[in-house]
């Protein structure tokens, strides 16, 4: 007997969403399973952006649907659908700057964690778990410093450690590795990696390539708010409407 394909974490289906005339997504249909890594690419302007804000609820979609967890997210806020384990974090990181390396980090996890259950976490317990996400992105040594005393790469660090604090199922990382250099990408390459196999399920949107192929199991291709391409990221670099988005046809 086959085994039943189990249902995708994320399922979106014929995903719409314009600016007055302007198609910014133009029937988007995108499945991630649980545990998986996906990487997402585009020439810019191609409508990324749109479908993480889509996915995350900082916009409504006018047409098609978003189902997390078999739950469909139509019409919910961000804040609801950060509760129900939808995280990301953003290519311009902008901690509390009047904050501590530590506290910027018990700031989601009070809002998150205790928002969810019924019984809050104690001060002990946020301080262990905040220690946690510190020594996985390796700024445990750094909690007491202020953001400002960080580095470039320690910034982005921080804020996948800031979207880890909500304990998220899936997690979306936006172009966590702009402007940095080879060495801080691969160090940003192997701390997803890392967060995947706590269990994460991850969706990275990239530019640089090299960082997409070593991190995604799959790749899906925006152009012009379309998906062209879905499949290993191996065939999917080849075909050719992909490299004719990119390098002209």
């Amino acid at each position: 007997m086959t085994k039943a394909k189990s249902a995708p974490l994320l399922h979106i289906e014929q995903l719409g969403k314009r600016f007055g005339g302007f198609v910014a997504l133009d029937g988007v249909d995108l499945e991630v399973a649980n545990g998986e890594r996906l990487g997402l690419i585009g020439p810019n302007g191609s409508g990324k952006s749109t479908l993480v804000n889509c996915i995350c609820g900082t916009l409504q979609n006018e047409t098609g649907s978003v189902t997390f967890n078999g739950e469909k997210l139509d019409g919910m806020v961000a804040h609801e659908r950060t509760h129900r384990g939808l995280a990301r974090s953003f290519q311009l990181p902008r901690p509390f700057r009047s904050m501590s390396v530590a506290e910027n980090i018990r700031v989601p996890l009070l809002y998150t964690v205790n928002a969810r259950s019924r019984s809050h976490l104690s001060h002990r317990e946020i301080d262990e778990r905040c220690m946690e996400l510190l020594t996985l992105v390796s700024l445990h040594d750094k909690a007491r410093k202020s953001p400002a005393d960080l580095t470039q790469v320690e910034m982005r660090k921080l804020e996948l450690a800031r979207a880890m604090a909500a304990d998220p199922k899936l997690l979306i990382a936006d172009e966590s590795m702009a402007g940095l250099s080879h060495s801080e990408v691969e160090d940003i390459v192997a701390l997803l990696l890392r967060m995947n196999e706590h269990g994460v399920t991850i969706i990275m949107i990239e530019h640089i390539m090299r960082a997409v192929m070593a991190f995604s199991q799959r790749l899906a291709v925006l152009v012009s708010g379309k998906k062209i391409a879905d499949g290993n990221p191996e065939d999917v670099i080849k075909d050719k409407e992909v490299v004719g988005a990119y390098l002209g046809t």
